[in-house]
């Protein structure tokens, strides 16, 4: 049996299906958000992209691909607990490992885990054989991707439909940014990402960013960037920044990045949301 980034290359060549149409059916579309550096943002930006899906009545699952150092339920005050390992275990069923809210489902994975550090499972594969088994009961199924190069984190985000990298001002972070996207270009043939610039300072800084990796993937490259916006830096507190973050107030920031997600949707031609009255999000073919 082929090994799943084998398997992905014998389709990495072909173009993005444009058949994530609604109008017939709602096939799910996988979105990854990932970066190339730690500590950019990623989990924050995949529990609030999540969550306002699933608040606009969207099936959405967040998986968290951190195998051993997940974070995502902690960010949402829920204890950790390992019930991943059982899970892999065949001690615990799927459903019996989700925190469940609405219709907002978060797989965390686990902490610290012996049995999991010890498993000789390829994680990728266990994630992707969760995504196959269970794609038909959500709309969008999204993955907080680990940082780096590895293989499972390359190979994850090389099988979403849709790849949200996420980037800081920090030189770094925009230079592992373009090694990801380097990587997923020579290894996959992953021909476009969506880019979003996290915790810039001031408008000019974000214009900096956005051109020095759009230009230089371009003339690289040759992989299409589209630019999603920005998400300026917050003058929070770190015990209140989640709180506010993931809040669905009707401030200026939570409106900013409902307009960001649908900036997406119209980007990529898929005319999957609209924004409602209300402030949140809302599929176009719900619209009577």
């Amino acid at each position: 049996m082929h090994k799943t980034s084998e398997w992905l290359q014998t389709f990495s060549t072909e173009k993005p299906s444009k058949s994530h149409s609604f109008d017939s059916f709602r096939p799910c579309v996988k979105i990854s958000v990932t970066g190339g550096k730690g500590g950019v943002g990623k989990t924050s930006i995949a529990l609030k992209t999540a969550k306002e899906l699933a608040t606009a009545g969207h099936r959405t699952l967040l998986i968290d691909c951190d195998s051993n150092l997940s974070n995502t339920a902690i960010k949402l005050g829920h204890p950790m607990d390992n019930k991943f390992e059982k899970l892999l275990s065949s001690e615990l069923t799927f459903e019996e490992c989700l925190i469940l809210d609405g219709k907002f489902h978060l797989l965390p994975a686990c902490n610290g885990s012996i049995e999991v550090f010890e498993s000789k499972l390829h994680f990728d594969e266990v994630i992707t054989d969760i995504i196959q088994t269970h794609q038909h009961e959500y709309d969008f199924i999204i993955l907080d991707c680990p940082a780096g190069l590895s293989t499972a984190a390359l190979t994850l985000n090389a099988f979403c439909d849709h790849r949200f990298v996420v980037v800081t001002p920090d030189k770094s972070s925009i230079t592992d940014s373009y090694s990801l996207i380097k990587m997923l270009s020579n290894r996959f043939n992953v021909i476009e990402n969506h880019l979003i610039v996290n915790m810039f300072q001031h408008d000019k800084q974000y214009q900096k960013v956005v051109m020095t990796l759009t230009e230089t993937i371009e003339n690289y490259i040759g992989v299409r960037t589209v630019v999603l916006g920005g998400i300026p830096k917050l003058d929070i507190s770190a015990e209140g920044f989640d709180t506010f973050f993931l809040s669905e107030g009707k401030n200026e920031f939570h409106k900013n990045f409902v307009k960001l997600l649908h900036g997406f949707t119209e980007k990529v031609g898929e005319p999957l949301i609209r924004t409602s009255s209300a402030g949140h999000l809302a599929f176009e073919h719900d619209v009577q």
